[in-house]
């Protein structure tokens, strides 16, 4: 069985907890409008007098309810912003997803490269060793020295130092994946595929631009925000004009015929200047996320290109290592097996190819591994999946 990255992903956005603090941060802001549009508890007053309850004997009672009613328009201009501020916390949950998926794929492929890179160490591991086996078997008909044994062991030591160095990245990136999972650092993990699928083409940068603007998350939560901040304008305007009370009472102080009364309470807005100031405010906030959204725009449109860019860059990588870099390696270190073998060439040459083979193959995978970390930032940068299907080799 092997970790697949579709698999993990899945399981990172299922299982991590800041994307359950995102989820519960909306489910907490839609729990707002209902708040916003709800009508003031109504009051109920109610007096006596203070000898007895009627009017006979000097006393009295009363009682007194009343209801607060908002001028037109108000609540809904709450509750619009209520809703456009769950709306933003609904956008907030998608770049964290976006965020965790990029975090899962980028540890993916580290976990990926410590392992292929472990490989070719093995494998350039048993190349040296036949480099000494054959530089033993020289030494014994007096064909070599002993320094030619010598030098192929010191580079088996080297090639061990390194595989522990390449057995703590292993360890490394296995943590930071059970650390995206929620779980202990050093739990098992199934080993990454062998191969890696490289696409043939990436969409050009003008539809992938135009994607972003369609699908970022953190765009869509920018202009919810514009949204609440429109409503703010508006409520604050209508704070010019007052709310309205109803009242209904029962007087038992005032006459038999006076005691039943109803009317109404108006509040009277006098205080121009404080709702001038309130509504100046509201407009400048508006701008405030106006100028916010136009300058995110024009950074995700920058992530976009430069993402793009190192991607290509890398998969040009990944093809002239395929083409030309590695088989040329590959024969080089053939032909001077060959060479030192009929005793045309020194060891230390031998090695150096040898060298030069681990090199190139270390980073021909290194340069695979950058390339799905820069796919995975594109996607991100782009708000999912890239918006032309990609054909796989």
């Amino acid at each position: 069985m092997e970790l697949s990255v579709e698999q993990l992903v899945a399981e990172v956005q299922a299982r991590n907890p800041s994307l359950q603090a995102a989820s519960a941060a909306w489910r907490a802001a839609a729990e707002r409008y209902p708040q916003a549009v709800s009508l003031d508890d109504p009051m109920f007053t109610s007096m006596i007098g203070p000898r007895g309850v009627g009017m006979d004997n000097g006393g009295g009672w009363m009682v007194e309810a009343s209801q607060k009613i908002p001028w037109a328009g108000k609540r809904a201009l709450r509750g619009a912003a209520a809703s456009a501020e769950a709306d933003a916390m609904k956008g907030d949950i998608g770049d964290v997803r976006l965020r965790l998926s990029e975090a899962a794929r980028t540890a993916f492929y580290d976990y990926y490269l410590a392992r292929r890179e472990a490989e070719v160490n093995a494998s350039i591991r048993r190349l040296v060793t036949q480099f000494r086996e054959t530089a033993w078997n020289k030494y014994q008909v007096n064909q070599t020295t002993q320094q030619d044994v010598l030098q192929a062991d010191v580079e088996l030591a080297t090639l061990e130092s390194r595989r522990t160095e390449l057995t703590r990245d292993e360890q490394v990136a296995m943590a930071r994946i059970n650390t995206l999972l929620h779980r202990a650092p050093d739990h098992p993990l199934p080993p990454p595929p062998a191969k890696t699928p490289l696409p043939d083409s990436l969409p050009a940068a003008e539809a992938l631009r135009q994607a972003a603007a369609e699908s970022r998350p953190d765009l869509f939560a920018m202009q919810a925000r514009i949204r609440a901040e429109q409503a703010n304008v508006a409520l604050a305007c209508k704070e010019y004009y007052p709310d309205l009370s109803l009242v209904a009472k029962y007087d038992g102080f005032m006459p038999e015929e006076m005691r039943p009364q109803v009317g109404m309470e108006l509040n009277v807005p006098l205080q121009r200047a404080r709702r001038s100031a309130a509504v100046r405010e509201a407009s400048e906030q508006y701008h405030q996320r106006c100028a916010e959204y136009e300058d995110r725009l024009d950074q995700v449109r920058f992530e976009v290109q430069s993402a793009r860019d190192r991607a290509a860059q890398s998969q040009e990588v990944i093809r002239l290592y395929e083409e030309k870099i590695l088989p040329a390696t590959q024969r080089s270190v053939e032909s001077a097996l060959a060479n030192y073998t009929s005793g045309t060439l020194d060891f230390l040459r031998l090695i150096d190819s040898e060298r030069q083979v681990y090199a190139q193959r270390e980073m021909y995978y290194q340069a695979i591994a950058e390339y799905h970390r820069r796919l995975a930032e594109l996607e991100r940068a782009v708000g999912g999946s890239l918006p032309e299907a990609i054909d796989v080799r």
